[in-house]
């Protein structure tokens, strides 16, 4: 059948799938790139951008899965994805240039947020996105000991020059006030300070251009999330909490706290959600069990996943190998899932409702 099937016919049965970057359509965009039909079957190549990177295989199967259903019998299919760019603009007052900004927050502290934003920055990043991570809890800065980060940030003609996590060959760029003061010292601010201290590590770090922007925030409903909220426009917050009740309660607050600042929540992570034990294969549901997923489903947000507590996690973050979770076969497919479905939910939101195209600001 492969034989009277045109390149034209191809594209027509792909003309209204998406892109999940933007929400439009490949054809409309320019991202297909290659279409051949011929006896032998189909071959597609579609340009899909870095921001979606954790996505290209499901999005690939997708294409491929859409064009066996349209041509049956075909055969074969062939699909291969190949890098789209489409740099960033400039965000905000501030000129951050990212495509998305992604807060991660809890309604208190002890629940593991850090470990998590951490996480999901590394996720991405091992995915092949270009990722940020500013540690904005000013007050008990971790992410530099979980990612074994160190060594002030030089400035260079009046922009401060981030550290970087090593990827391999990537390397990620973090900021946090963990680096700027000496181990042990307390900082002591009010509400004006904390507001210049975001905003100047936002505005003044030579981030380079990013597909994401992760924002570990500091627990509770406090200043910070106003300050985020008037400087740039955030694509979304992730809300991380423990199963039992007295966490859920403040997870809840911390929710109602970014709907108030029009903050997008995409989702609610619960960590240490029971422990598996390694010598008899027990589960034990240490603080409960399904908090997180009820509590999401009644405010009407998606569940994002769920961490086990693992002895391993917990050893990789006080030795500063946070990234050593992505290399362990116990919690790696725990934290891949949630970095997928918070991609997958942007890429089903900017579906839904296409953002607006936006001139570069020169």
């Amino acid at each position: 059948m492969s034989d009277s099937i045109t390149p034209a016919q191809v594209r027509a049965a792909l003309a209204d799938f998406n892109d999940p970057e933007s929400g439009r359509p490949l054809a409309e965009m320019d991202q297909l790139h290659a279409v051949e039909a011929s006896a032998e079957g189909l071959r597609v190549v579609v340009g899909l951008t870095t921001h979606s990177a954790i996505l290209w295989n499901a999005t690939r199967g997708r294409i491929e899965e859409r064009l066996r259903s349209q041509f049956p019998g075909i055969a074969s299919v062939t699909v291969e994805v190949e890098t789209h760019q489409r740099p960033p603009v400039k965000l905000g007052q501030i000129g951050l240039e990212a495509k998305s900004v992604i807060a991660v927050g809890s309604g208190k502290g002890g629940v593991g947020k850090s470990t998590i934003a951490a996480s999901l920055a590394i996720g991405l990043a091992r995915a092949g996105s270009q990722v940020g991570l500013l540690d904005a809890d000013v007050y008990g800065p971790s992410i530099p000991h979980l990612l074994g980060v160190s060594g002030r940030p030089q400035v260079e003609e009046g922009r401060i020059q981030p550290q970087y996590f090593s990827l391999g060959e990537a390397r990620m760029p973090v900021m946090s006030m963990g680096l700027l003061v000496p181990p042990g010292e307390a900082v002591v601010w009010r509400g004006p300070m904390l507001h210049g201290a975001i905003t100047q590590m936002l505005r003044d770090t030579s981030w380079g251009p990013l597909d994401y922007l992760v924002i570990d925030m500091p627990p509770g409903t406090g200043d910070i999330a106003l300050t985020l909220s008037q400087v740039l426009p955030l694509s979304g917050a992730v809300v991380v909490c423990t199963p039992q009740d007295v966490a859920l309660l403040d997870a809840t607050k911390a929710i109602t706290m970014f709907r108030k600042v029009n903050i997008p929540v995409l989702g609610m992570v619960e960590n240490m959600s029971f422990f598996l034990c390694p010598d008899c294969n027990k589960r034990y549901d240490i603080f409960g069990s399904g908090g997180a997923k009820r509590t999401a489903a009644d405010v009407d947000i998606p569940y994002l996943g769920d961490v086990p507590i693992q002895i391993a996690i917990r050893e990789h973050g006080d030795a500063g190998r946070t990234g050593e979770n992505f290399t362990d076969d116990q919690s790696r497919p725990y934290l891949e899932a949630i970095c997928e479905r918070v991609v997958s939910g942007l890429a089903a939101k900017n579906a839904a409702a296409p953002p607006t195209p936006q001139l570069p600001v020169l």
